[in-house]
């Protein structure tokens, strides 16, 4: 029976009385009188045969029972003024939590999200970068851009691209840079894949050298790009997601060798049922990567 046609002033009464310890107080954020107030917070006792409140000469001291009541409505309202103010022009706007790459996300995503938007204004994009290791289920991700094989536990996966590696290099650096044997004699940027330059050497027809013991490691290639802007060796990075870089000519790309080592994936988890948003962003985010 209490599930029943639920008194919501009462028990918006009830809530706005708790966090005031006041009837008064209540009343005035309710725009009702203070009798009325307390006249639901009564009401609302009498229907769960509960006491929610001590009356007190100077205000109110909330039960046990009431105390078990307040985080649940709490929570109620907060979710209902929530998905209220996500309706906007007749439609209902969507939260759409999506994690990338950092170098994916800065070098070819966040360019092209004004389309997104354009397409699909009633969708919140929530964007936030990683260096490729991430966990959806504790992250609260609806979707997430990595780059590997593709099997990744648990998870469907879609082909975006793949984006070869090369090396990028400063102007200054690039100068000395006549044939790939050349790279042998500069400090050469790496990530945390050991096998990397290797499978570049290899790919440029050259005997691969022994894997470096010594220099900088990297967990990305953003800052492995800054590495190598500020002249510290040479990047082994993808120069479609340095486009700008290479347009505003503060890197060079001196040789057209390249190697890829994996590809960009736009990934789910099977638990996960799709969501509209969800849908709109995987179909246009496939037709952008068409593109590519």
């Amino acid at each position: 029976m209490v599930r029943r046609h639920l008194p919501l002033n009462a028990l918006r009464a009830f809530e706005a009385s708790a966090r005031h310890l006041s009837f008064t107080r209540a009343a005035i954020e309710l725009c009702v009188t203070q009798a009325a107030v307390s006249q639901q917070v009564k009401q609302l006792e009498a229907r769960l045969n509960v006491v929610l409140f001590r009356r007190l000469p100077r205000g109110l001291m909330i039960t046990a029972e009431g105390e078990a009541l307040l985080p649940v409505l709490r929570d109620s309202f907060d979710r209902m003024a929530d998905m209220l103010e996500r309706f906007e022009g007749g439609h209902v706007r969507e939260v759409l939590s999506v994690g990338a790459v950092g170098t994916f996300a800065v070098g070819w995503l966040v360019p092209r999200l004004p389309r997104f938007q354009e397409r699909h204004p009633y969708v919140d994009l929530r964007l936030s970068t990683n260096n490729n290791r991430v966990d959806m289920a504790a992250e609260g991700l609806d979707l997430a851009v990595r780059f590997g094989d593709g099997a990744w536990h648990g998870t469907e996966a879609g082909h975006l691209f793949e984006a070869p590696l090369s090396p990028l290099a400063t102007p200054e650096i690039a100068e000395r840079l006549r044939e790939p044997r050349d790279l042998l004699g500069e400090t050469l940027l790496r990530s945390y894949r050991a096998d990397e330059w290797t499978c570049w050497f290899e790919a440029a027809g050259i005997d691969a050298p022994a894997p470096h013991a010594k220099g900088y490691v990297f967990d990305s290639s953003l800052a492995m790009m800054e590495a190598a802007l500020q002249g510290l060796g040479v990047a082994l990075s993808p120069p479609l997601m340095f486009q700008r870089h290479l347009r505003a000519g503060l890197v060079v790309q001196p040789f057209l060798v390249g190697t890829a080592v994996g590809s960009y994936w736009l990934t789910r988890l099977k638990s996960r049922p799709e969501t509209g948003a969800m849908a709109a962003f995987r179909i246009w985010l496939a037709e952008e990567a068409a593109t590519a």
